[in-house]
């Protein structure tokens, strides 16, 4: 299958498998932002997403997608080193034409990866997989306004997440503008208006977590304090 087979069918997966998790960190942002005007409305929205038929699916589904994505990307990057063989070690200097992200992306790839472990494990873990299994941590499976609370005031986390958000931001600056011109919506008058949506677009969704990881790691959250840094 020409899909699997070939260089550019895995660029075409990589590109459909990224701008799917891109909707999804777009809805999880949307859903992060609710927790700083509302807990209850938060844990309303995380008890609808809980250990449902249906969430568990969608997580599934997405899981799928997040590990296509990774392997497609790791294949890809050793093909291109295969190809370029010994010459990789004949350049000394960058080409300025380069972005830092696309020569990076196996770094920034590696970050990702660990982030979401972590993150897997900070909510993941402690809220649906501890509810499907019906165990009982210190706070409650299904009070997610309780765990962001709990990790981010953790200044180790709050700074781990941080850097996280930075590497997704440079790995999906780059992502969203190179998928579209894998699938061909690229041409010569879009390539740089996609570039320009593309960081416009990735920064706003980068700053709807970041703006939640500071709110409670300094407890500034509305729904923390009513409207007032503690």
């Amino acid at each position: 299958m020409w899909l699997i087979n070939s260089s550019i069918g895995r660029k075409v997966v990589m590109s459909v498998t990224g701008i799917a998790l891109i909707l999804f960190l777009t809805f999880h942002g949307c859903m992060n932002i609710v927790a700083l005007f509302s807990g209850e409305a938060y844990n309303m929205i995380c008890e609808l997403l809980g250990a449902n038929w249906y969430a568990i699916v969608a997580t599934l589904g997405l899981a799928a997608l997040a590990v296509i994505h990774i392997v497609f990307a790791f294949i890809l990057t050793a093909q291109n080193r295969t190809a370029r063989g010994s010459e990789r070690y004949a350049v000394t200097d960058k080409p300025t034409k380069v972005e830092w992200a696309s020569q990076n992306m196996l770094v920034l790839g590696i970050i990702i990866v660990l982030g979401l472990l972590l993150h897997l494990f900070n909510f993941w873990y402690n809220m649906m997989f501890a509810e499907l299994i019906g165990a009982t941590p210190a706070i409650s499976p299904t009070d997610g306004f309780g765990w962001i609370k709990e990790t981010f005031s953790n200044p180790v986390f709050s700074v781990l997440y941080i850097i996280w958000l930075v590497a997704i931001w440079f790995h999906l600056t780059h992502g969203f503008w190179s998928a579209m011109q894998t699938l061909g919506i690229s041409g010569k008058i879009w390539f740089c208006r996609w570039r320009v949506i593309g960081i416009i677009y990735v920064t706003l969704l980068m700053l709807c977590f970041l703006v939640v990881v500071l709110a409670f790691a300094f407890k500034c959250a509305p729904s923390l304090c009513g409207y007032a840094c503690c």
